[in-house]
């Protein structure tokens, strides 16, 4: 069997004056939070710094962004999120237990759905159909896509596309249609360094250091986000901290996170990248759809609201989605709770149900 190159995993060599791109796209990306700032939409300095990125990137403007600084900048994010749990939250695990389990029935409908769509539609092959629809992490998806026989780049440009639409399509619903005051939509989650005290300070910054370094040793799933996020989780369930990480740097982390995603369109074809976005927004609003029913049915079912059962099944990643919860003071714990049970769902079995599908067992 002939070797495949493997990208994500053999580090490639950064462009002439990667320093200098990487400046002007985070100065692009500051640039698109604060319009989007102005304009008061929900999660402005993610969403304004994706969408500035990205048009740049299909500009073929000079800009980079190195992959290798996500780990970091999600930590940030995983300590923020980690705040949203309240010792409140033992009371409602077991309420949640009957939401969770449709989690895996969610994958299953979306799934039986968006992977024949992308086949059909799409004109895919097997493999590259049936990764670009799973919706789990977009670096896994990649790397058991290809491994499985996929498509790599495709797979990359449908999840870069669902995980941009998606985020884009909760926002502006919920900005135009939901009549909710977003407590993002000024660009600030979090409150000022100079509020917080010093000693919780510390304990927030030895949250992410434990959190990043313990994650990675456990290998959990987003190990540099969910340790983060458990750890803090842990401190301010216990009442030893009662603050979010500062919002200067959490916006900080947005607009880092934001050039990231809109620099994977750096390289492809202008209409490589439109027929992406046109098959991932058919793919996004499918899934929607999808969480709409899910949403709709389980409120009455399990007494939740709908806004964050909503952002709980919606196919957003697990960061973004997580951060709108926060922004739109949902309940940030059963949001972020339902997404670790389906990336973990995704990578631990979508797999398995591809190779019995394909009529042979994955490779060890």
């Amino acid at each position: 069997m002939k070797s495949k190159s493997v990208p994500g995993r053999v580090k490639p060599p950064a462009p002439p004056h990667a320093g200098w791109r990487f400046l002007f796209a985070l100065c692009l990306s500051a640039l698109g939070g604060a319009v989007f700032a102005w304009a008061a939409m929900p999660l402005p300095w993610l969403l304004g710094a994706m969408t500035a990125t990205m048009l740049a990137a299909l500009l073929r403007l000079p800009v980079h962004a190195p992959a290798a600084i996500r780990p970091y900048v999600v930590t940030v994010i995983g300590v923020m999120l980690g705040s949203g749990f309240t010792p409140a939250l033992l009371g409602h695990l077991g309420s949640w237990a009957l939401s969770l389990l449709f989690v895996g029935l969610y994958l299953i409908v979306s799934g039986l759905i968006v992977v024949p769509y992308y086949r059909i539609l799409g004109g895919q092959d097997r493999a590259t159909a049936y990764f670009s629809g799973m919706p789990g992490g977009l670096s896994e998806m990649m790397i058991i896509g290809r491994d499985m026989g996929g498509d790599d780049r495709k797979i990359v440009l449908a999840h870069t596309a669902r995980i941009f639409l998606c985020v884009c399509l909760v926002a502006f619903w919920f900005r135009v249609f939901g009549g909710l005051e977003a407590q993002g939509a000024g660009g600030r989650l979090g409150i000022a360094f100079a509020q917080i005290p010093p000693h919780e300070l510390v304990l927030l910054a030895l949250a992410g250091v434990a959190g990043f370094v313990l994650g990675r040793r456990l290998r959990i799933p987003a190990p540099t986000m969910i340790g983060p996020m458990l750890v803090s989780a842990a401190l301010h369930m216990g009442g030893l901290v009662v603050s979010p990480p500062p919002s200067e740097l959490v916006i900080a982390a947005q607009v880092i996170l934001g050039t990231i995603v809109g620099v994977r369109f750096l390289g492809a074809a202008p209409g490589e990248v439109l027929r992406a976005l046109a098959l991932g927004l058919g793919a996004t609003l499918i899934m929607i759809g999808v969480s709409l029913g899910f949403a709709l049915g389980l409120e009455r079912l399990i007494g939740q609201g709908f806004v964050q059962i909503l952002l709980g099944f919606a196919p957003g990643g697990f960061t973004e989605m997580s951060l709108i919860a926060l922004a739109l003071q949902a309940d940030v714990a059963y949001v972020a709770t339902h997404h670790m049970v389906r990336i973990i769902l995704v990578i631990l079995l979508a797999p398995l149900i591809f190779a019995l599908w394909r009529g042979k067992t994955p490779e060890v």
